[in-house]
């Protein structure tokens, strides 16, 4: 096994659909500008409250990826 350098970052995402889906999307926004991403940590879970009912989850993650040589 070789040894990794890992760096991290918070990222928000958000559905009006389910939590899973927040997570995703977030992800695949990362992942159009940030490479080798694999790990992933929720921080914070919330949403947004309408009429008595969900409207919009909210997820907070922390996204670990290695650093090139």
């Amino acid at each position: 096994m070789s040894n990794h350098v890992y760096k991290h970052i918070e990222l928000t995402g958000s559905s009006t659909k389910n939590i899973e889906d927040a997570v995703n999307g977030a992800i695949a926004k990362a992942s159009s500008t940030v490479r080798n991403i694999h790990w992933f940590e929720v921080i914070e879970t919330r949403g947004h409250v309408e009429n008595g009912k969900v409207a919009h989850w909210q997820v907070t993650i922390k996204v670990g990826f290695t650093l090139e040589d």
